[in-house]
């Protein structure tokens, strides 16, 4: 009985394909995500649940054109696993097949999808995994690969360990002053106060000042763009068109279309220079993979 994933960004499709997946009696469950981040942390926790644990999943049924990630990205991603879950392309597009079965797809089903042939390619799949656990020497189940890391989305700040000693004076003046480069220095008001750099999600340029957006407020800073780009570097921002400077943790989504580059951080949709589009594209890919 396979456990399956079904990944498209158009919720109509994607419930159709969820539909005809769980009227086939060779599937034990069969859950959805509308894009390829939801699809990749969905399947982190199959990683670590393992081959056998409540969360695992057996065939992921993968769209190739989304936003952000293509299917063909996260089918590259699943590769570097060593253990990672099957692959079925579905998809209107017949011209991307060689490169399907390049990355060890099991089966490419060309929408619109017609029951008879997704029932093909569930047999495929459960005849796939009926060899490999008969090749299997018994009781080696091997261990999980190692979790993909979520595209997207705020860092997740961990507290230190509390060892109950208290920091000695050498140590306390370091915490201090690796705090103090951890804040920049913004006026508001003829009142000078400190903004923590982990809360800028992008910086705007307007000649020879900045913008710090966070999410709550706005704050100018008289720093030049590139000043600011040479020094957050090691941070994580990174440059994506002359007027932008992003932090790339806080990227929500990556669109292209027709063409275009843009990403989404919260509310704001940011367009991506042509010049900056395959090293952002780039970065993102090696922030997905740890």
């Amino acid at each position: 009985m396979l456990r399956v994933l079904a990944v498209d960004d158009e919720k109509p499709l994607l419930e159709e394909l969820l539909y005809l997946l769980r009227s086939d009696d060779r599937v034990l469950s069969a859950e959805g995500a509308c894009d390829a981040t939801g699809a990749l942390r969905r399947i982190t926790r199959a990683l670590e649940s393992g081959p056998d644990g409540a969360d695992a999943i057996d065939v992921v049924f993968l769209d190739i054109h989304m936003a952000g990630l293509t299917g063909l990205d996260v089918a590259r991603l699943l590769a570097g696993f060593a253990h990672p879950p099957l692959v079925v392309f579905v998809t209107a597009h017949e011209g991307f097949a060689v490169q399907a079965f390049d990355l060890k797809a099991v089966d490419y089903v060309l929408k619109p999808v017609r029951p008879e042939r997704l029932a093909e390619a569930v047999r495929r799949a459960s005849d796939h995994l009926g060899r490999s656990a008969a090749q299997r020497p018994p009781g080696a189940a091997g261990p999980p690969g190692p979790p993909a890391v979520p595209l997207a989305g705020p860092a997740r700040h961990r507290p230190a360990p509390d060892t109950g000693a208290a920091p000695a004076a050498g140590s306390a003046a370091a915490a201090a002053a690796d705090r103090a480069q951890d804040l920049i220095a913004v006026e508001l008001g003829g009142v000078t106060r400190f903004v923590a750099i982990a809360d800028i999600a992008y910086v705007e340029a307007q000649g020879d000042y900045a913008r710090l957006h966070t999410d709550a407020a706005s704050h100018l800073v008289r720093i030049p763009l590139s000043t600011l780009e040479e020094r957050w570097a090691p941070r994580g921002f990174v440059r994506i068109h002359r007027r932008h400077l992003v932090a790339l943790r806080r990227i929500d989504e990556l669109r292209i279309d027709a063409g275009t580059t843009s990403v989404r951080i919260g509310a704001a949709e940011l367009q991506v220079s042509r010049r900056h589009a395959r090293q952002l594209r780039d970065l993102l890919m090696r922030q997905a993979t740890g």
